[in-house]
């Protein structure tokens, strides 16, 4: 049950050490939000912006955050969209619905940083032998790492 039916927003450079229940805290230099779970169990939520993951609107006004927020990894589990700073309930997932977005999700992370490199699989996580990783290898290494 979603208890917060209301995001303000904040943009800020960096994200604040305390996050206020209510507010969805915006850096876009970092390229990510933060707020407090809508449901009311007061963890915190992070939602990293790119075409593979989550798109922020901003219409001079409000937010929306796309897709929905779906807090799979947290005991609440909630699931809602933030639609122009609105809190919308989502329902519930069963665990095939949460696996098979999961999948989904990675398919569409790793076919994003396969278009990025210009390589049709995931570049491997060793280099190959007498050959260092280029910078962008590591850092696309240390993504899959993060977000897999």
């Amino acid at each position: 049950m979603i208890k917060m039916k209301q995001l303000r927003h904040r943009f800020v450079e960096t994200m604040p050490e305390k996050i206020d229940p209510g507010t969805l805290y915006i850096s876009m230099e970092y390229a990510t939000a933060a707020h407090r779970c809508c449901c009311g169990c007061g963890e915190e939520v992070i939602t990293p912006f790119s075409p593979a993951q989550w798109k922020m609107t901003f219409d001079g006004d409000a937010v929306s955050l796309h897709p929905s927020i779906g807090n799979w990894n947290l005991r609440c589990r909630s699931h809602y969209v933030v639609q122009d700073g609105r809190v919308i309930d989502a329902g519930a997932w069963t665990d095939e619905e949460i696996e098979v977005g999961r999948r989904r999700d990675k398919e569409a992370r790793t076919k994003y940083l396969a278009d990025k490199t210009g390589t049709t699989t995931m570049p491997s996580t060793s280099p190959p032998t007498g050959r260092r990783r280029s910078r962008l290898g590591r850092l696309i290494d240390l993504f899959k790492l993060t977000f897999v």
